[in-house]
């Protein structure tokens, strides 16, 4: 069992059909804490309705809720969520909330000194104080793997939090777009993503950089040199929320395991795969799930430019 932290945002999404609880960070752990690791959120949440229902089914995910900290002024977090014609989400994230200002405290020093995986974004670092947390928690996870999953959100990153986060992270872990708009920012190449990955592992000293390609799969590369595509899964989409965090949550699980870049990516296409078919992010899968999945037959969607870099 790994011991797995996760730092940020846990906020309640608004969706057409219903509300739920999530958040890239809480999604990611409650979905690494589903495949068996030990994991704890660093949060915080408003002394709010909404917050004492996120800290109870928080509770009933079955998650250690020593790190979720309260505020009794701001807020808990919300963001109403739409979707495109593909079903792809769009998000308005209300700012000035609980989870903009996390304290650093020593239990957070101490618990990020020994843990296996700190996992971090840059929502979360909107704001003065949560950045200056997550900055200390980083300092002191000498040893365990700093997984930076970038989630870009309108208004809620710039240049610096981007920079000073790759200068930290071990693993980067984004979606096209995100390569797209990383590669504008830094003046990098963003139109080949073998080229694109390749200058992040090479300028930022990454270990591995993820691009998921929605339905298409991952195209990853090492800085060892290793460039692999892993195909998608043909599967009937219910909306795409919460997807990439157990793609992220299924990577880290395998990783740490001591699985290889191509395995690690994988399993966490699986994991990508019957999240997407679900409502929500944080709906329940369990290893049967895992199991029927891998064992049915089920059409793979191979992007068409990087067929070459299968297997490996």
């Amino acid at each position: 069992m790994k011991t797995i932290l996760a730092f940020g945002e846990v906020l309640w999404d608004i969706l057409p059909s219903c509300t739920v609880l999530g958040g890239a960070p809480f999604n990611f752990v409650y979905r690494a804490n589903s495949l068996g690791d030990k994991d704890l959120m660093i949060s915080r949440l408003g002394r709010d309705e909404l917050g004492r229902k996120a800290h109870e089914q928080i509770i009933r995910s079955g998650l250690d809720t020593r790190f979720i900290q309260w505020d009794d002024e701001l807020p808990t977090g919300t963001v109403e969520v739409g979707f495109d014609e593909q079903n792809n989400p769009d998000y308005f994230i209300v700012p000035h909330v609980a989870y903009d200002r996390i304290e650093t405290t020593q239990e957070l020093l101490d618990a990020a000194s020994t843990a296996d995986c700190l996992c971090f974004g840059t929502l979360s670092q909107r704001a003065a104080e949560s950045r200056k947390t997550i900055e200390r928690l980083l300092e002191e996870a000498a040893t365990g793997l700093k997984l930076l999953d970038i989630n870009l959100r309108k208004e809620c990153y710039s240049l610096e939090t981007i920079t000073s986060s790759l200068e930290k992270a071990d693993v980067l872990k984004l979606n096209e777009a995100e390569a797209r708009e990383i590669g504008r920012m830094l003046n990098i190449s963003h139109h080949s993503l073998p080229e694109f990955c390749t200058q992040i592992v090479d300028k930022w000293s990454i270990k591995q950089c993820l691009v998921t390609l929605a339905e298409k799969g991952v195209f990853a590369a090492s800085g060892d040199g290793r460039q692999v595509y892993v195909p998608g899964y043909k599967v009937k989409l219910a909306d795409s929320l919460g997807s990439g965090d157990a793609f992220a949550a299924g990577f880290v699980h395998k990783t740490l395991g001591g699985e290889s870049l191509a395995a690690a990516c994988e399993f966490g296409n699986v994991i990508g795969a019957i999240v997407a078919t679900q409502t929500g992010a944080t709906a329940a899968v369990r290893q049967a799930d895992i199991d029927r999945f891998v064992q049915e037959d089920i059409e793979r969607i191979v992007h068409p430019g990087f067929g070459n870099f299968m297997n490996s």
